[in-house]
């Protein structure tokens, strides 16, 4: 009776053991798959201004990268080095990353449009901010988690074959959304999704609108 006793006791150590060992396994390939399926990397928008600190989460995206996030993707677009005809298009299919599918597709149609009238033949365009009209809190406005509308105010010069054409400035309402894509393509995680409300419009124009209502 004692030798079956003790044999009962060691059976049943062993039969804990085996349980524990079952259950380690169990954690070790839980942990395995959590290890595999984890992100390889985060994005991390820093604040321009770290003077007084910042705590900074993963995705985290404060309205100056948006705003400065748009401002260089748009001026992109527009920077046409020697001839609009052959240079918009490139500009287009270089930034696709940071276009969503039916913004790229708005333009696409916007250079076949301008090409079928002649008005990019020969045509040089740069843009710049228009000076005292950069970033500020009130050009970003939060549509919800995805969602951004931004102001941007540009000068735009364009040349004929030297020659001056236009020089005008413009305010261009663009929406930008969070946009999941191969970060290797596009760092920012985001991308530029069109026109907002009625589109551009002269700033001159606005300008005297609004002083006409004070």
């Amino acid at each position: 009776m004692r030798y079956q006793d003790l044999n009962s006791r060691l059976l049943a150590h062993i039969n804990t053991l085996r349980a524990v060992i079952a259950g380690l396994t169990l954690m070790l390939l839980l942990l395995g798959y959590a290890w595999h399926a984890a992100r390889s990397d985060i994005r991390i928008h820093i604040p321009p201004d770290l003077r007084s600190g910042a705590v900074v989460q993963a995705d985290d995206i404060a309205p100056a990268h948006v705003y400065a996030f748009a401002a260089y993707i748009f001026q992109q677009l527009n920077h046409w080095d020697s001839d609009g005809e052959t240079d918009y298009g490139q500009q287009i299919f270089r930034m696709a990353a940071y276009l969503t599918p039916d913004f790229r597709e708005y333009l696409s149609n916007d250079l076949a449009i301008r090409g079928k009238r002649g008005e990019l033949a020969g045509r040089v365009r740069s843009i710049q901010p228009v000076a005292g009209r950069g970033y500020e809190e009130r050009r970003v406005e939060l549509i919800d988690p995805h969602t951004w509308l931004v102001w941007l105010d540009f000068t735009i010069q364009e040349t004929v074959r030297g020659m001056d054409v236009k020089q005008v400035r413009i305010r261009y309402p663009l929406t930008v959304v969070r946009y999941d894509i191969d970060p290797e393509l596009n760092p920012w995680g985001l991308a530029l999704s069109g026109f907002a409300g009625d589109g551009p419009k002269r700033i001159d124009a606005l300008d005297k609108s609004e002083a006409s209502h004070e």
